[in-house]
């Protein structure tokens, strides 16, 4: 079930246009965006990387770039330990090619998803003290690690933790400071030599959203300028934070925006053989890259062998220097992602099963134990279930020893502060307000979906999706002008959503069904004032036409897709674009929702 509504925030939209030299209409995008203001608005159209905030602002980066600078002039070692997702990967490249660079003996180390499970662990402790490891560096890990950095010193060795996860803390719920009166949190912190994260709560950095690779770029952007190297260089990591940004869902507004919107620029003229040779096998040569090649495209080849096989493969292919290597470890990427789909699909399917023929169904808090399932695409399954369902997913299988899964939630919902109202029943656990991880034996399962949907507070209001309408725009207002000046907005995703449009009651001329999938159906459609447009939907084709059929008779969809005519009309949302076909160029719509 959903609900339209139209944004209904006021500005001067004809003032901002002449000021600015945009369409009424794109001024309203920007505000509806909440960007307010002559110097937010032209950040937000033209921003640069100057405005970036100086990295030296990051709490911590001084404090550890002169500490690895004293242990690179001692010759002690030092050990990257990452994650296994795009997010760890990226961030490990980063500051192992940062580290390389400054002349540090460095290696690193990514847990294995399956054997080791999510960042630090005692074990991968225990190695590096045996290889006579002096230093660890986390990245995108580390600040939930409270036993396994105190085991680290306990054994003599340093450990800098960079990441960009919520820290953790107590569910007293909340003290009262004694001086202001304000509530604050008891964090729990682990006992680092160095702790970097903007999600510290004495981090005075700006910007908090960063995610772990954007972190160790920064902490790279000071080594450099503290080691006489000029800054710039750090530019070429530019590309994989903004990968790493994309690939890792974090809100693409602010800093965010600039690192994604500039890498995504310098993306197709990288050197780094592996990045090209991944571009070409995703058949994206030549093709204007944006952040949904990068989410669907480019990010779930990389996130593939951490997935089915090991990271390290991903990360590989980002250190190798030889095309020809290059090309095959990029297409043994692509063909574990094609392995990686057919297990979602099959995933998805004995989850819905499961739902639609037991009392799951009426758990605000869906918990869906499939035992079977490869435990390396909970994550995605819970994410197409939550898309089906509109509410809370945890995905949960097999380990090793115990329960493990991952968790996607809805906007009104933090599933990382719900989980901890009952951590006493994990294992392990951690994540943000959308995503989580989880472990917990298997005999406290049936307690957890219990006590987290006892918990809940998500009303129906709640867990009824709203579309959320930019403008509601008549097909007649659409000109190429306009959808080219549309591109400004980019990139699109989480925090900065693509523009959605509306029109009533469109009459349907005629539809056809295309693609060698039969996956896309296309109409023509006309507004009230006879104004004719293509209009492509790439959703469920048998629920929009038997949609159809309720509302119309099947007669009536007959005559539709038989060009003939017919009295049915539609109202939809929509994303206008051009469509280039052997030189010639169209303006069709996109339908996005129907009703």
């Amino acid at each position: 079930m959903e609900k339209w509504f139209v944004a209904a925030k006021r500005a001067d939209f004809q003032a901002i246009a002449e000021k600015f030299g945009i369409d009424p209409v794109t001024a309203r995008l920007i505000r509806n965006r909440n960007v307010i203001g002559d110097e937010s608005i032209e950040e937000y159209l033209k921003g640069g990387l100057e405005r970036l905030h100086p990295p030296e602002l990051l709490n911590g980066c001084a404090e550890a770039a002169k500490l690895l600078q004293g242990k690179i002039r001692s010759g002690k070692k030092i050990r990257i330990i990452g994650d296994y997702d795009i997010d760890g990967v990226n961030a490990t490249y980063i500051l192992y090619c940062g580290l390389k660079r400054l002349g540090a003996d460095v290696d690193y180390e990514i847990p294995d998803r399956m054997k080791d499970g999510y960042g630090l662990n005692i074990n991968l402790i225990d190695l590096a003290c045996r290889e006579g490891i002096d230093t660890i560096l986390t990245c995108d890990n580390g600040i939930a690690a409270m036993d396994q950095v105190f085991h680290a010193r306990k054994l003599g060795l340093t450990v800098i933790v960079t990441d960009h996860h919520e820290p953790l803390f107590r569910d007293s719920q909340r003290i009262q400071d004694a001086n202001s009166g304000d509530e604050k949190r008891e964090w729990i912190l682990p006992p680092a030599d160095v702790l970097i994260n903007p999600k510290l709560p004495d981090c005075t950095y700006p910007y908090k959203k960063l995610c772990g690779a954007g972190v160790a770029w920064k902490l790279i952007q000071v080594f450099y300028k503290m080691s006489g190297i000029d800054p710039s260089e750090a530019l070429e990591f530019l590309p994989f934070a903004a990968i790493a940004t994309v690939g890792d869902v974090m809100d693409l507004d602010g800093e965010n925006r600039i690192i994604v919107k500039h890498g995504l620029e310098a993306l197709p003229h990288t050197k780094n053989p592996g990045l090209r040779a991944l571009i070409r096998a995703a058949g994206l040569e030549g093709v204007k890259l944006t952040a949904y090649h990068i989410g669907f495209l480019i990010g779930p080849c990389i996130n593939a062998s951490g997935r089915l096989d090991t990271a390290k493969r991903s990360l590989k292919l980002l250190l190798e220097e030889e095309p020809e290597m290059a090309a095959q470890l990029a297409e043994e990427l692509k063909s574990l992602n094609d392995e990686r789909k057919d297990l979602t699909a099959k995933g998805v399917e004995q989850a819905v099963h499961l739902i639609e023929t037991t009392s799951l169904r009426q758990d605000r808090v869906l918990v869906v134990y499939l035992p079977n399932c490869h435990e390396s695409v909970a994550g995605i399954i819970a994410g197409r279930i939550r898309e089906r369902y509109y509410r809370p997913v945890f995905v949960l299988t097999d380990g090793q020893d115990c329960v493990k899964g991952s968790g996607r939630s809805i906007e009104a919902y933090s599933m990382f502060e719900e989980m901890v109202k009952c951590q006493d029943l994990f294992l392990k656990f951690g994540g943000h307000p959308m995503a989580a991880g989880l472990s917990l034996e298997k005999q406290k399962l049936d307690e957890f979906r219990r006590r987290i949907n006892e918990n809940c507070v998500l009303t129906q209001e709640d867990l009824c999706e709203k579309i959320m309408i930019d403008v509601p725009m008549p097909i007649h207002y659409i000109t190429e002008g306009l959808i080219e000046e549309l591109h400004l907005l980019e990139p699109y995703g989480k925090g900065n959503a693509k523009p959605l449009f509306a029109e009533k009651d469109l009459r349907l001329q005629k539809a056809m069904v295309l693609g060698k999938n039969r996956n896309v159906l296309k109409f023509l459609v006309y507004n009230q004032t006879g104004t004719a447009m293509e209009a492509m939907y790439f959703g469920d084709i048998a629920r929009l036409q038997g949609y159809l059929a309720d509302k119309y008779g099947s007669v009536q969809v007959e005559r539709l897709f038989q060009g003939r005519e017919n009295h049915i009309t539609l109202s939809v949302t929509y994303y206008p674009e051009i469509n280039e076909f052997r030189d010639r160029r169209t303006k069709q719509i996109v339908i996005q929702n129907y009703c």
